[in-house]
């Protein structure tokens, strides 16, 4: 796809970084379920699965302090207990988008070069796209680092953007993602963003974060990208 830079020239992407949860796999019920567990043992009372969604994009460790209202140290305890669970069980729960394999074998045969930029620990991240058989289609898959709690989306991005040898080149590379931290994570990396709806994210949430497109589906996503392509 072509896109006017500020200069007025026309630049065609060539590096593609998709996020995991709610933009490749549907995550939703593993993670849900696996933060439900984690507060029944903190002694919480445990919203709804479809409340505890916000869970499903940003980094677990600042989403417990943020939602629940937890100290560090009882945050880093939800952590703990959340991957008891999620390591055994909830990594499973779990199901590729229809299409988006279609998609990815047509992007790749299209020449562009794929990565993942996930905030979730990188062996699960490369657990889950071997479990469905998507290692194959990127080039680079990066994820969080678990001993750097604190690690953001936007140093994701940019360990995958290194790993591509696009550091130097960051207007021909975009981030595809569904939640607003894909969005302001591409931003801090200066790298446009493509927002989908059909993960766990809304279009106001995405439009609000500074999304240059949004799209509706995983077939909006393949014209979108290959449009002129």
């Amino acid at each position: 796809m072509k896109k006017q830079n500020t200069k007025g020239e026309m630049i065609m992407y060539q590096a593609l970084l998709f996020d995991l949860d709610g933009t490749l796999t549907a995550s939703g019920e593993g993670i849900t379920k696996s933060v439900r567990y984690a507060l029944e043992k903190l002694g919480r009372k445990a919203p709804s699965l479809e409340e505890l969604e916000v869970f499903v994009g940003p980094p677990l460790l600042g989403q417990f302090m943020a939602y629940c209202g937890m100290s560090e140290e009882e945050a880093n305890l939800g952590v703990k207990y959340y991957r008891e669970r999620y390591n055994q069980t909830g990594l499973y729960e779990n199901r590729p988008y229809d299409g988006i394999k279609e998609l990815l074998g047509q992007l790749k045969e299209k020449g562009f070069q794929l990565g993942v930029a996930s905030s979730k620990p990188e062996h699960m991240v490369r657990e889950i796209l071997h479990h469905f058989h998507m290692e194959d289609y990127f080039r680079v898959i990066r994820g969080s680092v678990p001993e750097r709690l604190k690690m953001t989306k936007a140093e994701v991005v940019e360990e995958a953007l290194k790993d591509l040898g696009y550091e130097q080149r960051r207007e021909e590379a975009v981030m595809i993602g569904d939640r607003k931290y894909d969005v302001t994570g591409a931003r801090t990396a200066h790298l446009a963003c493509i927002g989908v709806t059909y993960g766990y994210g809304t279009e106001e949430e995405l439009k609000e974060a500074g999304a240059d497109f949004v799209v509706h589906s995983v077939k909006e996503l393949g014209r979108l990208l290959m449009e002129e392509r």
